[in-house]
């Protein structure tokens, strides 16, 4: 779960870094009294709060003096569309006098298996080119989980930095919160860009990055309420009822897509595409659906109004081929089931599974996923 930059600032002061002060509105109006209540003073940045980078570049962030320039410039903000998504939130944060910018992070580096830190010593909005064209400014430090971050480590990094006296003391206790933030609150990415150096020698997060596990989300309640908060689509909300993963793709799609795993997932969708359908929907089991369960993500996939039929692609191990087969019979009883349903499993009690299929009017079993996609092709949609 990515969290908007607001939330992201707000685990970063509860983590003991220093921010500048900010305030949040769903409004002008609303925004403006944040400011006042909140003691939030000019000038200030006006930042949208959408999921996606980019946001100087299109026009949604801009600096206002005042207050009659929050009131023109605020409203051109609130509903515009970046990369997609619409903005209907805005933070309001208190400029800051910026000497130097660096980038800093700490990720969960699945090749090294382990937190690793990324710094460099070229921070803001063209880091991605600073990769690119000058890897030497990048340094990564796979982080031991038994061990967490010694001093030569924020010692050696505050030199690649050019930091000295005081900015690297801060750097270097900035550097163990942040990895402790990082630890404590179950993220895979926690970053600053930029890490700026500020008045009176201040290191201060300027901008901010948080991904969370999604699976440890329910063990953080203030992060479980943000979630919920989220506009989100209405089935992909139903969907998590179940613990299942529902994910819109393409409007003009038809056909749905439901498997037990991203990886097969995205394989259906692959082949789908090459043969020249289009998905409209996926939904991710996960692992150990009953019957009871796969009968309400056939009725979830087959709700959409394109969706012509379903393609199901399973590897029974905890989710049982039984089971599966069980919830499609399920789901035609109950009348959810009324379109092609093209189901392909293997694993755990398959020939049981077959059983239960024989006869199901509407439902074709095939025996691999080139064969569905074939199959698909020969429908009427």
């Amino acid at each position: 779960m990515d969290l908007a930059e607001y939330k992201a600032k707000e685990l970063f002061a509860q983590g003991g870094l220093t921010v500048k002060k900010f305030v949040c509105g769903d409004s002008v109006e609303e925004l403006l009294e944040n400011m006042k209540t909140g003691g939030v003073s000019y000038p200030v940045v006006l930042k949208a709060q959408v999921l996606t980078g980019g946001r100087g570049k299109a026009g949604g962030i801009k600096i206002v003096e005042n207050e009659a320039e929050l009131l023109e410039k605020a409203p051109k903000i609130f509903g515009m569309d970046i990369k997609g998504h619409i903005v209907h939130k805005l933070m309001a944060i208190e400029a800051a006098d910026i000497k130097r910018e660096f980038y800093l992070s700490v990720i969960l580096d699945r090749k090294e298996k382990s937190p690793t830190i990324i710094f460099s010593p070229a921070g803001g909005i063209d880091i991605e080119t600073t990769a690119k064209e000058h890897p030497e400014l990048i340094f990564k430090i796979p982080v031991h989980p038994f061990v967490g971050v010694n001093d030569y480590t924020a010692n050696y990094l505050a030199d690649k930095g050019g930091m000295t006296g005081d900015v690297k003391k801060q750097f270097a206790a900035l550097l163990k919160k942040i990895y402790a933030l990082f630890i404590s609150n179950d993220l895979t990415l926690c970053e600053i860009n930029p890490l700026a150096i500020c008045e009176n020698d201040e290191l201060i997060a300027i901008d901010g990055k948080i991904t969370v596990d999604d699976s440890a989300v329910k063990r953080h309640p203030d992060l479980q309420a943000y979630s919920e908060a989220q506009p989100m689509h209405p089935l992909t909300r139903e969907a998590r009822d179940f613990n299942f993963l529902y994910i819109p793709c393409d409007d003009t799609g038809n056909i749905a897509v439901m498997s037990n795993g991203s990886g097969m997932l995205m394989s259906c969708i692959d082949l789908i595409t090459k043969a020249g359908m289009k998905v409209c929907s996926v939904l991710d089991l996960g692992g150990g659906a009953t019957a009871e369960r796969i009968a309400e993500a056939v009725r979830i996939m087959l709700s959409v109004p394109q969706s012509k039929a379903l393609f199901i692609n399973i590897f029974g191990g905890i989710t049982r081929c039984d089971e599966v087969a069980g919830g499609i019979k399920l789901a035609i009883e109950k009348g959810h089931a009324t379109r092609p349903v093209i189901i392909r499993f293997e694993g755990t009690n398959k020939s049981a599974g077959l059983e239960i299929l024989s006869g199901l009017e509407g439902v074709t079993y095939v025996d691999g996923l080139r064969e569905g996609v074939v199959e698909l092709s020969k429908l009427d949609l």
